[in-house]
């Protein structure tokens, strides 16, 4: 079966400063597939990567698709094909309402219904702006309904339980449960009790992957603070 994501020798450098260093990544469909690494490893950088953010196109390698080579193509035409990315800091949108952030990418999908999956009562939301009158943790749940209203085939989520009154443990993983429903989910995370339930495991260490297989095995090499890969011995667990 060929893999819904593919990254290939994936390097990028900004500022001089290389970020990732030939990154190889697959992700299935219907796959949990956990990307663990400290703060730095460059884990955000391949999320930005891989959703075409402005200033992160890639040195060398490429990035595919279902099947398709988008390593050239912009943010807007990756969110066509179904990749979505719910941020580490979720924005503020002055102005627009709750519904109308709901509507915006998916105009036909039941808001109500996602606000409920990520713990919100739409009667409550829907008629609020998305502003700084919301808390962080309102506003990464509102982030994260938009992301099961576009029931995008791959959805990247960025640190989703990062700060103060964010996610606990338990609705992130409703919130991947339900996203795993609709398709394929890359976590990002420094966590080790999400990766224990993922089905397969990577880990970044100063831009590269230093282990990768089960999140048993990934996750011992992390708890492990020892880059591996740099001692000569690959981890495929």
């Amino acid at each position: 079966m060929s893999p819904l994501l593919e990254l290939k020798g994936m390097t990028l450098t900004l500022g001089g400063r290389r970020l990732l260093d030939g990154v190889d990544l697959d992700v299935f469909e219907g796959e949990l597939h956990v990307l663990l690494g400290a703060n730095g490893a460059g884990k955000s950088s391949l999320a930005y990567a891989v959703m075409g953010c402005a200033g992160y196109l890639p040195s060398a390698g490429h990035i595919r698709f279902a099947g398709k080579d988008i390593t050239a193509l912009p943010i807007h035409e990756r969110a066509r094909r179904g990749l979505a990315l719910a941020w580490q800091e979720p924005a503020r949108f002055e102005g627009l309402s709750v519904a109308d952030f709901l509507e915006i990418g998916a105009p036909d999908g039941d808001a109500s219904r996602s606000l409920r999956e990520v713990g919100l009562a739409a009667d409550d939301y829907l008629a609020r702006p998305l502003d700084k009158t919301l808390s962080g943790g309102e506003r990464k749940r509102i982030e994260l309904a938009g992301v099961l209203a576009l029931q995008p085939r791959l959805a990247i989520l960025d640190e989703p339980g990062a700060g103060i009154d964010f996610l606990s443990q338990g609705e992130i993983a409703g919130v991947i449960r339900a996203l795993q429903a609709q398709g394929a989910v890359l976590l990002i995370t420094h966590q080790e009790e999400l990766a224990a339930g993922a089905d397969r495991a990577t880990q970044l260490c100063g831009g590269r992957v230093v282990c990768q297989g089960t999140p048993a095995a990934v996750i011992d090499n992390y708890k492990a603070r020892v880059c591996r890969r740099c001692n000569g011995v690959s981890c495929h667990g």
